[in-house]
C-alpha cells in the first residue's frame, strides 16, 4: 500500500483498493497503523471517488526525516545528489577525479556524502550509478570508462560511509527512477531509449525492467540502422552505435572535415547548416527515427522516452526524425508517443538515489 501511494502520489482510498484488488474495509484496516506509525498521513484536499459517496482525503507518503544519496561515476567526475523519499533532488555536489583506481573513487564519493551529511543528517542510503556490467549490485564486473574490472565497490564505500550502498549499471538505475517516478509512472508498457557515450534500451512491463542475461551486451553495436551507413570505430557499419553515438558523430565530423570539433558544436553547426556536420546529423537524425520506429513495431509500448545528454539531436533534426519514425512505423498503429527529456549527469545520480530508495522501500533484494 506504501508503495502505491509512494509511486503514485496522492492517491484515495477507493483507488488504492481498486489497484491492489482490496476491499474498501480492509484497506481502512490495513491505512490505520501506517498512519499512527507516521508513514502515511491523510491529505488535508478531499479528493472525488468514482462511487456515489462523498470524497474522501488521499492518502500519502511522509517523506521525512529520510534523504537519499545518488551517484553517477564517470571516468573522470562523481555526479553526486540528494534526494527525498518521492526522488525529488534537493543538493547537487561533485567532484573532479584526479585517479580512477577504486580507493580514490570512493574517496571522492565519501567527501561527496560528508558534505551531504552536514545539511542532511538523516541520509539512509546510497546508490551508485556506472558504466559497464554490475554483479549482485556490488561488484563492478567490466566498467570500461574506470578501466575496472571485478571491483567490490559496494564494500568499499561502505566501509568509508557507513551506510548501506547499492550499485547499478547507470542506464538500469535510470530505467528504475522513470518506471517509479517518472515518464513510465502508472503504464503498463514503457520503453526507454537513451543516446549519448552509448546506446541504452530498456523495456518495461507492468511495471517491472525485463532484465537481460548477463552475457546480453553489445546489442546496439550489432543493431543496423542503414547497411551502407558510416563506419566508425563503435559498432558495425550502420550499427546504432555508429551512426547515433557522440564519439561516433565527433569521429565522422573529423574525418569529413579534418577538424576535431565537439558534439554541441557539431549541433551548432548543422543548425547554420554547415555541409558536413548537416550530412552526418542529417543521417543520425534518419537513423534515429528508424531506431524508435523499430522499438514500436516490435515492443509496442504506450510510451517511448529519449533521454540521455546526446537528445540535442532532437532540437536541430527532430522534424527529420519524427518524419523517418512515420516512415518506418507501422501505418495502421497509432503515432508513436515519443516524450523527450534532456538529461545530464545529475539525472543519472538521481536513477542511482532510487536505487537507494528501494532497498529501503523493498528490502535488500530491491530490483535483483
Amino acid at each position: 500500500m506504501a508503495i502505491e501511494v509512494l509511486t503514485n502520489g496522492p492517491t484515495s482510498r477507493s483507488e488504492i483498493a481498486r489497484r491492489l484488488g482490496m476491499s474498501g474495509g480492509s484497506l481502512t484496516r490495513l491505512a490505520k497503523p501506517l498512519i499512527d506509525s507516521g508513514l502515511l498521513l491523510e491529505g488535508l484536499t478531499p479528493v472525488a471517488t468514482a462511487g456515489q459517496g462523498r470524497p474522501g482525503r488521499p492518502l500519502d507518503i511522509v517523506t521525512d526525516p529520510w534523504h537519499f544519496v545518488g551517484l553517477k561515476i564517470t571516468g573522470e567526475t562523481v555526479y553526486g545528489v540528494v534526494t527525498t523519499l518521492k526522488s525529488t533532488v534537493v543538493r547537487r555536489e561533485d567532484r573532479k577525479l584526479g585517479s580512477a583506481e577504486p580507493e580514490a573513487v570512493a574517496e571522492a564519493a565519501h567527501s561527496i556524502v560528508r558534505t551531504f551529511a552536514e545539511e542532511f543528517p538523516h541520509l539512509a542510503g546510497i546508490g551508485v550509478g556506472l558504466a559497464g556490467s554490475v554483479r549482485e549490485r556490488s561488484v563492478a564486473v567490466d566498467s570500461p570508462y574506470l578501466g575496472w574490472k571485478g571491483v567490490s565497490f559496494a564494500p568499499l564505500l561502505e566501509e568509508l560511509t557507513g551506510l548501506p550502498v547499492v550499485v547499478e549499471n547507470d542506464f538500469a538505475a535510470l530505467v528504475e527512477a522513470e518506471t517509479w517516478f517518472g515518464s513510465g509512472r502508472g503504464l503498463d508498457r514503457f520503453a526507454v531509449l537513451t543516446i549519448g557515450a552509448g546506446i541504452g534500451y530498456g523495456l518495461v512491463i507492468n511495471g517491472e525492467p525485463v532484465r537481460p542475461s548477463d552475457g546480453y551486451r553489445g546489442t546496439a553495436e550489432r543493431w543496423i540502422l542503414d547497411p551502407s551507413g558510416p563506419l566508425t570505430p563503435h559498432g558495425e557499419r550502420g550499427s546504432a552505435t555508429a551512426m547515433l553515438t557522440v564519439q561516433s558523430i565527433e569521429y565522422q565530423v573529423r574525418a569529413a572535415t579534418g577538424s576535431t570539433v565537439r558534439y554541441e558544436e557539431i549541433l551548432d553547426l548543422a543548425r547554420r547548416q554547415d555541409p558536413a556536420a548537416s550530412r552526418v546529423i542529417g543521417e543520425a537524425a534518419r537513423a534515429l527515427g528508424i531506431l524508435i520506429a523499430n522499438i514500436y513495431n516490435f515492443a509496442m509500448p504506450q510510451k517511448i522516452l529519449l533521454a540521455g545528454e546526446g537528445v540535442g539531436l532532437m532540437d536541430v533534426a527532430g522534424s527529420a526524425v519524427l518524419d523517418s519514425v512515420d516512415a518506418h512505423r507501422n501505418p495502421h498503429s497509432d503515432p508513436v508517443n515519443l516524450e523527450t527529456k534532456v538529461s545530464d549527469f545529475h539525472d543519472w545520480a538521481r536513477g542511482a538515489a532510487v536505487l537507494a530508495i528501494q532497498v529501503l522501500v523493498l528490502g535488500d533484494g530491491a530490483g535483483g
